[in-house]
């Protein structure tokens, strides 16, 4: 699939990703990234929770590697539910807001991205509370790293042309969703009409799945979604990542359903 050309002129679109966890790029934009990645444009990943030095840290600089991302980016954050991700620091979700910001900021002047990737308004299927605040706090963050008057101190303003929220619609859940709930997990979707971008991301699909792998510390238990897709059979594992599901975000104009990111 071909991707549009940046608005600066200079090859394709390039994509920051800012997502909660370490295997939250994977699952919920990995073939977006390999694809964008294959295209020549560059990609990166802002990941809010979890220390440097952390297992789960060095998991996701397996898959970030994979998926041709770059270096991983770190806020070092706690997490709402996971007291071992960065101890002795702020869980993501206390943090003060206006630092919160500053801090997307820092990264979206200095990655200089066409298009922002984030959580969707619910926190994905799940809702985590996490998924939820960084949606929140790149909102703002995107507004505010055009302006240069706000967090001076962050670098030169930089005004990103489209940001996305990874979503899932009814549509799209199928078997996921059993999965999901049968995991005693909750189930929230946006409206399909919501959907502004589905991206069939099949030629990539090895790359994604080798990039949820690498997570391994997510692949035991009965709750972690990558030990959940590791139990099925490999038809059914592929139908439910081979589509990528996103909503546009903001006061732009939006344009028709089409089947790729565009700025």
């Amino acid at each position: 699939m071909a991707t549009s050309a940046s608005p600066t002129g200079s090859g394709p679109p390039s994509l920051l990703g800012v997502f909660a966890h370490p295997d939250d790029e994977s699952l919920l934009a990995g073939g977006v990234l390999a694809q964008q990645a294959a295209s020549g444009a560059r990609t990166a990943v802002v990941t809010t929770t979890w220390a440097q030095g952390t297992t789960r840290a060095a998991e996701l600089a397996a898959a970030l590697a994979i998926l041709g991302a770059g270096e991983p980016r770190l806020l070092g954050h706690g997490d709402a539910r996971n007291p071992s991700a960065a101890p002795g620091r702020a869980r993501w979700c206390e943090v003060n807001l206006d630092d919160a910001v500053a801090q997307i900021v820092a990264h979206i002047r200095q990655f200089r991205p066409d298009i922002v990737v984030t959580h969707d308004a619910l926190g994905q299927l799940t809702g985590h509370p996490d998924h939820r605040r960084t949606h929140q706090v790149v909102l703002l963050a995107v507004e505010a790293a055009r302006i240069g008057r706000l967090h001076p101190e962050a670098g030169q303003p930089w005004r990103t042309s489209a940001l996305y929220g990874a979503t899932h619609p009814p549509s799209g859940i199928g078997a996921l969703g059993t999965l999901l709930t049968g995991a005693g997990k909750a189930l929230l979707s946006v409206q399909d009409e919501d959907v502004t971008a589905t991206v069939d991301v099949t030629p990539w699909l090895t790359q994604k799945w080798a990039a949820i792998r690498s997570h391994t510390s997510q692949l035991k238990g009965d709750r972690p979604l990558p030990a959940l897709l590791a139990r099925l059979d490999a038809a059914t594992r592929s139908r439910i990542l081979a589509t990528e599901y996103f909503t546009r975000i903001g006061a732009l104009p939006t344009p028709a359903v089409t089947h790729m990111l565009t700025p």
